[in-house]
C-alpha cells in the first residue's frame, strides 16, 4: 500500500524552534505583566496573504512525533488551498489544557479550528463559542462530543483498529493468554473507543475468546510515564503474555523497556506505532508486528474538510462529498464522520519501505 507522507522537513524543525521561542516570549511577557491568556506554545506556518483564511490546528499536545507527521500533512494541504496554518496547543495532554488555545484561536479569528480532543466534553463550551463566532470545527484523530464540531476526520473505522490489534496479539501469543493495555490518557476518545471495541470482540466473537485483558493502564502519552507503566505491568502480572498499546508514544516506550529486560522475546508487544520509531525494535526482535495508518493523511484531509465547510461545499450532513486534493473525493458518513483509509501492518518484511 502506498502511503501519502509528508516527511520531517526544515520547516517542521523550524516549527519546533518557533514553539520554543514562543514559550520563552510568553515567560518574558508574564514576568513584565504583559502576557494575556494561558498556554504553552504556538506557531504559525503555511500560506501567506492578506485575505487568506486561517486554519488553527490544535493537537492533543505539541512535540509528539506522531503529531508532527499529522501536522505536516495539514501544512501541505493549507498551502494547496491557500490558507494560513497555525499550530497551537499544550505541551502535555490533559482534559482542560486545550481550552485556552481554543479561546486564543477564536480571538484571533480563525476560520477553521482543527482539534484532536484530549477530552470529548471539556473543550465543549469553548468550541461552542468559536462556532458562534463563525469558525468551522473539524475534529480529527480524537473526537469531541459530536454536538461541538461539524465533522470528525477519523483514521479508519474504529472497529477495524480494534480488530487489527487483536489479530496481531492473538497471533503473537499463540491464540490465548493474559494481555494488558497501555493507553494514552484515560479520557482520550479514540483510545477508549478502540479499547471498548476490543472488549466487545473478546466478549462476543469466539475467535478472540482466548484473550483475557487483565488491566488497562495510562501513560498519558508521556514517554517516561509510559515506560514506568510498562515496567509496572510486567512486575504486577508475572503471567502476562502480551501488551497492546494503541498509542505511538506508549508502544515506543514499552518497546524501549522490553528491549533491555529479561522479558524481551517472551512478552509480546503490539499496537499502533510509527515505523521510524519502531524500526530498531522490529530488527532486534523486541517487537514482531504493529500497525498504523499514514498520519499525514489525517491532517491533509482535515484541512480540506475545513475549507469545504467554510466554502459551503459541505455542511457535515451524511452523504456530503468534497475533494481532498491528491487523496481524491471524500464522503461524510453517519454522525459527520469522514474516514481516511485502512491501517497497515508493519513487520520485518516491509518496515524499511516506510519513512515516517
Amino acid at each position: 500500500m502506498e502511503l501519502f507522507h509528508t516527511p520531517h522537513s526544515p520547516k517542521r524543525r523550524a516549527r519546533r524552534l518557533a514553539s520554543v521561542a514562543a514559550i520563552a516570549t510568553a515567560i518574558a511577557l508574564a514576568a513584565t505583566g504583559c502576557a494575556s491568556g494561558g498556554g504553552d506554545a504556538s506557531s504559525t506556518d503555511g500560506a501567506s496573504g492578506g485575505d487568506a483564511g486561517t486554519i488553527a490546528f490544535l493537537p492533543k499536545q505539541l512535540n509528539n512525533p506522531y503529531t508532527d507527521v499529522v501536522l505536516g500533512g495539514g501544512d501541505t494541504a493549507a498551502k494547496e488551498i491557500g490558507y494560513n496554518a497555525e499550530t497551537l496547543g499544550p505541551l502535555e495532554a490533559s482534559a482542560s489544557a486545550q481550552v485556552p488555545f481554543i479561546e486564543q484561536a477564536t480571538q484571533e479569528g480563525a476560520n477553521v479550528i482543527v482539534i484532536a480532543a484530549n477530552d470529548p466534553d471539556a473543550v465543549g463550551p469553548s468550541l461552542k463559542q468559536a462556532r458562534e463566532g463563525g469558525a468551522k470545527i473539524v475534529a480529527f484523530d480524537s473526537d469531541t462530543n459530536p454536538d461541538y464540531r461539524d465533522v470528525f476526520v477519523s483514521q479508519v473505522v474504529a472497529k477495524d483498529v480494534a480488530q487489527v490489534q487483536l489479530d496481531m496479539i492473538k497471533e503473537q501469543i499463540g491464540g490465548s493468554g493474559d494481555v494488558a493495555i497501555l493507553s494514552a490518557t484515560a479520557t482520550a476518545t479514540n483510545q477508549n473507543e478502540w479499547i471498548a471495541d476490543m472488549e466487545d470482540l473478546i466478549a462476543n466473537d469466539p475467535a478472540y475468546s482466548g484473550i483475557n485483558i487483565v488491566t488497562k493502564v495510562y501513560g498519558d502519552d508521556d514517554a517516561d510515564k509510559s515506560f514506568k507503566e510498562a515496567q509496572g505491568l510486567l512486575q504486577s502480572y508475572p503471567n502476562l503474555k502480551g501488551i497492546i498499546s494503541p498509542t505511538t508514544v506508549g508502544i515506543a516506550a514499552a518497546a524501549k523497556y522490553l528491549s533491555t529486560s529479561d522479558y524481551k522475546g517472551k512478552v509480546a508487544l503490539t499496537g499502533l506505532g510509527l515505523p521510524n520509531e519502531m524500526r530498531s525494535f522490529i530488527k532486534d526482535g523486541t517487537v514482531t508486528e504493529f500497525a498504523l495508518w499514514d498520519p499525514a493523511q489525517l491532517g491533509y484531509v482535515a484541512a480540506y474538510a475545513g475549507k469545504a465547510l467554510q466554502d459551503g461545499t459541505i455542511t457535515g450532513a451524511e452523504g456530503d462529498t468534497f475533494q481532498a486534493g491528491d487523496l481524491g473525493e471524500k464522503t461524510v458518513g453517519e454522525n459527520g464522520i469522514i474516514i481516511v483509509g485502512p491501517p497497515t501492518k508493519f513487520n520485518a518484511d516491509n518496515i524499511d519501505d516506510y519513512d515516517f
